[in-house]
């Protein structure tokens, strides 16, 4: 079951071994049937097969206790327990290349007697790189049927829905997103804010604190869980464990002394929480730039730019998305809206990011809990998109409202109720007239 349930999901793994798989090796009738739509598919798309294309196939079934029979295995197989994946797929590549070496061993027999030792040598030779590992990469004319998979990118949606339109749901898998702002701006509540949706949502999160402790991060999560601020949480315990006891998603803490901690620390904390059986779906730093690396640098810059690159190279290798905040300059701290300009330490952060966004709060804006967030630089969509946004520093909600025009220093209209477009696309649209007469 174990290893028809990797054969369903891990692509990697039916690339290496569609050569040497074959149904004789599964004496379950089902199983059998299951092995030959996987082979043929592959054979066909050069992918795994999907749910939806087994309910098709299984529908022609005319045999309705194989029906029956393959229902119930392909509901075992997606259950199946892959704690010892490694170990099913090695122990079953290595007994298909074995048995493809034994039947090669055999054929020779005819062979030698014949004297046709170049035929051995071939039989044995293909027989032994049967099995090996053919992962070169994406390949464009064969891979079509992926790129277009939903799952083909997995994403963590944002609380703010105008930001899921422009990058295409939220962060997706292997993304580095990036939070500039000043001092106080409500940067780590942002975090939170990420951290907080994601688990109401479902999803398992790991939250990496430098400048908080981890009871006060919990304490900041309770507050935006409850809507109850951070100050007055004593009175509403009771409140607050109802609430959490209720959350579909896990959510992990853990504190790590700022200047003394590298990605690798970070690394190494989300393997043992794998190991104990949490899988993360998202991960939050806050923030990078505490971080340290253990490449000497010349300069401060040299070392932020490794950290970041080895973040968002963690970010790859977990094939998860991160995200975290980072500072700008003083001149940043004064503009309406922060550009990349302004980003304190090396400007080179924008280029490693995949989505990097301003939160702009000045003194007024602090006392009216007002503020503006700015698309910088956005991977998978347009930006230099600016919003209003009223920003909740007791419980961290967080809330986007119309297009910030910063001519004007205002706040764009709002739409007629009969108008065919919405703000995004008004300012989208205007945008794109500029660039075709720039």
């Amino acid at each position: 079951m174990k290893v028809i349930s990797s054969l369903l999901t891990h692509k990697e793994f039916l690339q290496n071994i569609n050569d040497v798989l074959s149904d004789e090796y599964f004496s379950n009738p089902s199983h059998k049937w299951i092995i030959n739509q996987i082979i043929q598919y592959y054979e066909s798309y050069h992918t795994t097969i999907s749910m939806d294309i087994l309910k098709v196939e299984m529908k022609k079934l005319d045999n309705e206790v194989l029906k029956v029979s393959v229902k119930e295995q392909l509901r075992e197989a997606y259950r199946a327990d892959l704690e010892d994946l490694e170990y099913v797929q090695l122990e079953f590549s290595t007994f298909c290349k074995n048995q493809q070496l034994k039947k090669a061993l055999l054929s020779s027999v005819a062979l030698l007697k014949a004297g046709d030792y170049d035929s051995i040598k071939y039989m044995i030779e293909s027989a032994m790189k049967a099995g090996q590992d053919k992962n070169i990469g994406h390949e464009y004319k064969k891979d079509t049927e992926s790129r277009y998979r939903e799952d083909h990118r997995t994403i963590v949606p944002t609380p703010w829905e105008s930001v899921n339109e422009l990058v295409q749901g939220g962060l997706g898998n292997g993304d580095l997103g990036l939070i500039f702002g000043n001092p106080g701006g409500g940067k780590s509540w942002c975090l939170v804010a990420l951290g907080g949706h994601a688990v109401k949502m479902g999803y398992n999160v790991i939250h990496y604190t430098l400048e908080l402790s981890e009871a006060y991060t919990g304490r900041r999560y309770d507050a935006f869980f409850t809507g109850t601020p951070v100050d007055q949480l004593e009175k509403h315990k009771g409140e607050v464990e109802a609430i959490t006891a209720e959350l579909p998603g896990e959510l992990i803490i853990r504190e790590y002394p700022m200047g003394k901690t590298t990605i690798h620390t970070i690394e190494s904390h989300i393997k043992k929480v794998i190991d104990l059986g949490i899988q993360p779906d998202l991960i939050l730093i806050d923030y990078i730039d505490l971080l340290s690396t253990r490449k000497r640098n010349v300069d401060r810059k040299g070392e932020i730019d490794d950290i970041y690159t080895s973040t968002k190279g963690l970010a790859r290798e977990l094939n998860i998305p991160i995200w975290s905040v980072s500072q700008v300059n003083r001149a940043g701290a004064k503009d309406d809206v922060i550009e990349g300009d302004k980003a304190a330490g090396s400007y080179d952060k924008m280029m490693i990011t995949d989505l990097s966004m301003s939160l702009s709060r000045k003194k007024e804006d602090k006392v009216n809990g007002t503020g503006r967030l700015h698309i910088m630089k956005n991977r998978y969509g347009m930006d230099g998109l600016t919003f209003q946004v009223d920003v909740n520093t007791s419980n961290g909600h967080i809330v986007l409202g119309d297009h910030y025009d910063e001519e004007a220093d205002t706040v764009s209209p709002k739409k007629p109720s009969n108008s065919n477009f919405d703000d995004l696309d008004r300012q989208m649209l205007s945008n794109k007239f500029f660039e075709l007469n720039a």
